[in-house]
């Protein structure tokens, strides 16, 4: 195990954190911690934003630039705080909230650090960390279709080629000491922003960040302990049961010995369901995973915006305009899928703050219709807010403009999907759900009785469309939406809805919490966190009407992928700081719980821990104890390549031997295509390995560059390939030059599907090291053109 790896990446990770204090107090004031949960993603976000500019003339300069330019913005910011309104007990629970979550996810990885190819996207990821680290300016020149720049979303590969860097480390070892690293920012972000919201209601922010942390990191769906339902029932009565339901006697259902990790994600037909524990247990490199931490750090802007006074025009402008757009610009790069969430969030906190969204743009405040009803001026409000969000996704766009011009991939917009079956959303959504419910009820007593008689009949029609359309998602989450919507509107607008404790309908001023005083109005006592849960309601009910058309599986699969991540994020959040309220409200919040309710709400949250912990609970037994893994187990290693010299000792050598050569000599290889005969030369087996675990591209690899580049520009390279190593000496010659190779890689895949081949008769081509199974021949361009 290299333990001094574990110890200089955690210490980095403190020290970035440390250095980024400052700034993230001015942002993030009033918060508990003083914002110092989310310090180390300022801190990689601030340097990420000058790396990637910079970086188009200079990665290394990129660097260094972006960390002068943290400490620069620290200094200026530590110079206005006011020391003594600093907690540093409070402060010191981010961090070891950080230190515990790394080291957890560490032990983990140490346990399957290989980077193997089958089962997600390591090659991919892996490959883009190599290619980083061995590029000097960006964009990183595609490693599986040479000479061109990559065509994906690249950002958390770039902050772990910086990191990397930074700590002079090998991408062996970098790929799950970052993968650790952005667990543990998950966590902590998590940890502050729910503690946050929850403070900011007047409850407990330690409760709040401990059971949002759970909810995010170590929390499943409720598949696994469905199974382990069924498992536990007689025989008879399991077969009877899972027959009703549709469900196979296998996995879990069958025996906990037959459980597997996997069977969780897969619960929506057609669809991928993952979550963080999931996801991390699996250990790609993903976009998806490494945006997380930066979602909730636009979330905290938000926050920040959402909870400061109307009349600070000035700090509202600096929060909106000046910190979300560059945000917003990185989190297209780390991961395009977040970036209309992030944006979206922030239309929604405008949208139901107390303040005028268009006052932060006088133009534009000076022109907008308030409206003389209360419909029309809530319809005003939303456009205006609307308005506002869209002139900073414009901003953002500008922030990652190079992105969008160069390594952006085209998609288009596809309309009514399949839609999901109200088991599987239960499955998958429930526990969430579960906590939302009774928050959302106790919150709609504030309702004045004609607007609950509406909201209840709105709910029926909810419930009739969803039938008629067969939409389950509409049944499910439209009340949601619609009360979560409610509750915010009349809390900022309560003087036309409020309902005042003797129960007549008077005017009533918006305010954070009121006590209820006979006679007054009592007004909804709901926050920040109703919002991120109107905005995942939002975007589960998108996925079930629109989706994006691409290459990466069938209809909507991956639109629902990359969506529910960050649905999980938003949920997991929401409800930590609603479990503050669930183990005990204040006494004199209008929604204050009665003992009994009380009581009720402790043990729901008990029921939901214990049931979402049975997953984790197998997951990690079985990595402890299954047969693959206990030669990890008496050696842990972070080694992501320490894989190939036991699964693939045959050609161990020969990609060491490449990924010892300098810069990113061209190579050519047999590609991972659905087009090849032999099904173990298709993507997601030991195809193209020497150019993914090395970085050096080669002519063309997986089928992925489908998706990124077009079928005929990608098969034509596949025919070049075929020729390369099956043509006459004078086509060889000619797509050699074109493609500007420099190694042909001769191995067992290269032989099962081009037969015997060499290029001993072939000017300018010999061999540059042989093996038994592999032989690399080395191209001299100068003599190949003679």
């Amino acid at each position: 195990m290299e333990f001094g790896l574990v110890a200089l990446w955690l210490a980095a990770f403190l020290a970035l954190g440390l250095l980024g204090a400052p700034l993230a107090a001015r942002f993030f004031r009033g918060f508990p911690d003083r914002g110092v949960a989310l310090a180390l993603p300022l801190s990689l976000a601030v340097v990420g934003i000058v790396a990637y500019w910079v970086g188009h003339l200079s990665l290394t300069a990129g660097l260094v630039i972006g960390l002068v330019a943290l400490v620069a913005l620290s200094v200026l910011s530590v110079r206005n705080l006011d020391r003594n309104r600093f907690d540093f007990r409070a402060m010191a629970g981010p961090a070891v909230v950080f230190a515990l979550a790394f080291l957890f996810m560490t032990a983990v990885r140490a346990l399957d650090p290989a980077v193997h190819p089958g089962g997600g996207e390591k090659f991919l990821d892996f490959g883009l960390l190599k290619s980083l680290l061995r590029t000097t300016r960006l964009p990183p020149e595609d490693f599986w279709f040479a000479g061109k720049p990559v065509k994906y979303y690249y950002g958390g590969h770039l902050l772990t080629a910086l990191l990397a860097k930074l700590t002079f480390t090998e991408a062996r070892y970098a790929y799950n000491l970052a993968l650790a690293g952005f667990f543990g920012m998950l966590a902590t972000a998590v940890y502050g922003l729910a503690g946050a919201i929850a403070a900011a209601r007047g409850r407990s922010a330690r409760t709040a960040g401990v059971v949002g942390v759970f909810f995010v990191g170590f929390a499943s769906n409720l598949e696994t302990p469905g199974r382990a339902v069924l498992w536990t029932l007689p025989d008879g009565l399991t077969q009877t049961v899972a027959g009703a339901l549709g469900v196979a006697i296998e996995g879990l259902v069958a025996s906990p010995a037959a459980f597997s990790y996997w069977d969780a994600s897969r619960v929506i037909p057609g669809t991928v369901n993952e979550f963080p524990l999931f996801a991390w247990l699996n250990g790609d490199l993903h976009a998806h995973m490494m945006s997380t931490p930066f979602l909730l750090l636009a979330a905290g802007v938000w926050f920040a915006y959402y909870r400061t006074s109307a009349d600070a025009l000035g700090r509202r402008r600096l929060l909106v305009f000046g910190a979300l757009p560059p945000l917003a610009g990185l989190l297209a790069v780390i991961n395009t899928w977040s970036f209309p969430t992030a944006v979206g969030v922030g239309w929604l906190a405008l949208t139901f703050d107390d303040g005028t969204p268009t006052a932060l743009v006088p133009r534009l405040d000076s022109r907008w219709p308030s409206g003389e009803s209360w419909l029309a001026r809530e319809l005003s409000r939303t456009t205006g807010a609307l308005a506002v969000a869209a002139g900073v996704l414009v901003m953002g766009l500008l922030w990652s403009l190079p992105f969008w011009l160069g390594a952006a991939s085209g998609r288009a917009i596809a309309f009514l999907p399949d839609r999901s079956a109200l088991g599987p959303l239960v499955l998958v959504h429930g526990a969430f759900v579960a906590v939302f419910v009774p928050y959302l009820l106790a919150r709609s007593r504030a309702l004045a009785k004609r607007t609950r008689q509406a909201a209840l009949m709105a709910t029926v029609g909810l419930f009739t469309l969803a039938w008629l359309v067969d939409a389950a998602a509409l049944a499910l989450f439209g009340p949601l939406l619609l009360v979560g919507w409610l509750v915010l509107a009349v809390r900022r607008n309560g003087e036309h809805l409020a309902q005042t404790k003797s129960g007549l309908t008077q005017r009533a001023r918006p305010a954070e919490s009121d006590g209820g005083v006979e006679g007054r109005p009592s007004l909804p006592d709901v926050g920040f966190e109703t919002v991120l849960l109107v905005a995942g309601v939002g975007l589960v009910l998108i996925v079930e009407f629109v989706y994006i058309q691409e290459n990466a599986g069938p209809g909507r699969f991956n639109t629902v992928f990359k969506t529910y991540a960050q649905v999980w994020v938003l949920f997991g959040t929401a409800a930590g700081a609603m479990a503050a309220w669930l183990a005990g409200a204040p006494e004199s919040s209008a929604a204050t719980l009665s003992g009994g309710a009380r009581t009720a709400g402790r043990v729901l949250l008990v029921v939901l821990v214990l049931s979402t912990s049975i997953y984790g609970a197998l997951a990690l037994t079985d990595q402890l104890t299954s047969e693959a893994s206990v030669a990890t187990v008496e050696n842990p290693t972070l080694d992501a390549l320490e894989f190939v010299s036991t699964t693939h000792p045959e050609e161990a050598a020969a990609i060491a031997w490449l990924d010892a050569r300098e810069g990113q000599p061209h190579i050519v290889s047999t590609p991972g295509c659905y087009c090849n005969e032999d099904d173990d030369l298709t993507s997601y087996n030991w195809v193209n390995a020497p150019s993914s675990l090395t970085g050096l591209p080669t002519v063309v690899g997986w089928d992925h560059e489908i998706g990124y580049r077009g079928e005929n520009p990608y098969l034509e390279r596949v025919a070049d390939v075929e020729t390369i190593y099956q043509g006459t000496p004078d086509e060889r010659a000619r797509l050699l030059d074109e493609y500007d190779v420099r190694y042909i890689y001769v191995g067992p895949n290269e032989r099962a599907a081009y037969g015997p081949t060499d290029f001993d008769d072939l000017r300018g081509v010999s061999v540059a090291k042989r093996w038994d199974a592999v032989t690399i021949y080395r191209v001299n361009q100068g003599r190949l053109a003679a």
